[in-house]
């Protein structure tokens, strides 16, 4: 299998599981489960509080001791396990700890599958859009085949994400070796804390990109 197919086998899996749960978690919670509108707030949170969180601990692991594809599997297999977990609950206490313990896993992949994809093309510029485009499909694909099934109201969107996490845990076992980029490298809070990276605001681009991240997050 070439490395590009491997790629974008790996980036449609990758949003195939978020496109899983995400559309439908709001419809399942407040029809079936009766969780009021905060409460179903406070659960697509989540990803937020994870996406902010996790840079400074698993990304500082990616980055010094682990090889990125075998941080993606374990990532992914707990992820799957914690899914599971959360489809079989009803409370909200409990539904949103696991589903936020969830989000830990799963928001470090998503810089995780660019990072691997960037680091085995020989034109990141002109060949990662080829590879990125295959996440849409996914999510696209995911959503058609929940829409035939007609279980918006149900955990099975929840499982089915539990099964792709499954399978492309263990897929990232045969992406391609990817050692951790600062492997030896003394260790700093600076580099942690990502303080150099703000260097960037002096582009007026890179400027312009992160303001229209922010308002769209």
């Amino acid at each position: 299998m070439s490395t590009r197919l491997r790629l974008q086998i790996m980036m449609f899996l990758q949003y195939f599981i978020w496109g899983s749960w995400a559309v439908t978690l709001g419809t399942y919670l407040g029809q079936t489960l009766k969780f009021d509108g905060a409460q179903i707030g406070l659960m697509y949170g989540t990803t937020a509080i994870a996406a902010i969180v996790t840079p400074f601990g698993l990304g500082t692991i990616a980055d010094r001791f682990l090889p990125t594809e075998k941080m993606l599997a374990a990532l992914h297999l707990t992820g799957a396990a914690l899914l599971y977990y959360v489809s079989t609950l009803s409370t909200f206490d409990s539904m949103y700890i696991g589903m936020l313990l969830y989000a830990l896993c799963y928001m470090p992949t998503l810089a995780l599958t660019n990072s691997l994809s960037m680091s085995h093309l020989k034109n990141p510029a002109a060949e990662f859009g080829s590879i990125r485009v295959l996440g849409t499909i996914g999510w696209i694909a995911v959503g058609l085949l929940l829409g035939k099934l007609g279980v918006d109201a149900t955990a099975t969107p929840i499982r089915i994400a539990a099964m792709a996490s499954v399978a492309l845990g263990l897929f990232s076992f045969l992406l391609p070796h990817t050692p951790p980029p600062s492997k030896g490298k003394p260790f700093s809070w600076r580099d942690a804390a990502g303080i150099d990276a703000l260097a960037l605001m002096k582009d007026r681009s890179f400027t312009v990109f992160l303001f229209g991240s922010f308002l769209l997050c």
